[in-house]
């Protein structure tokens, strides 16, 4: 006896709808298209420390040094993974030009705890810091970007 279409388990219809779903939205190409931009600047550390703290949890939003894991490239999670870079470069970005302006901020991002972002933690352990670290990374980025010149420009831009 065959059952009615109508009378099949709605589980396995719907399981095959999400799965054809899933298919669909890779076809979207938002997130996807992982150059990085050229380097326009590149700061001058006040300490490799600074420099290490601020490439092992700040890079990869905050530059355009990101290194893209494989789930990148898988849709959602691409858009939201892409989303947050563009966000944080427009945000402080120490690769281009007049980024030092934002450095206090960031600073005060880091000591708070609101960066790295507790999204970006599970995915990148080695991104987190301690309380420690956080003072160094921040006082760093002051030191590095907090001071201002004739013309404007932070200090620390350019190379």
């Amino acid at each position: 006896m065959r059952l009615n279409p109508a009378r099949r388990p709605l589980l396995p219809r719907l399981l095959l709808g999400l799965i054809a779903l899933f298919v669909l939205i890779q076809l979207v190409p938002y997130g996807r298209a992982h150059a990085n931009p050229t380097v326009q600047a590149q700061p001058r550390w006040d300490s490799p420390q600074t420099e290490a703290l601020f490439t092992r949890a700040c890079a990869d939003c905050h530059s355009h040094a990101t290194v893209w894991p494989w789930y990148s490239n898988v849709a959602p999670i691409s858009w939201l993974v892409q989303r947050h870079v563009d966000e944080g470069r427009s945000r402080f970005n120490v690769n281009v030009p007049g980024f030092g302006r934002d450095a206090d901020e960031a600073a005060k991002e880091v000591r708070s705890g609101g960066m790295p972002e507790p999204t970006y933690l599970p995915m990148h352990p080695e991104a987190r810091l301690n309380a420690q670290e956080k003072q160094q990374l921040a006082a760093g980025l002051e030191a590095t970007f907090g001071g201002k010149r004739e013309g404007g420009e932070a200090e620390g831009e350019g190379r």
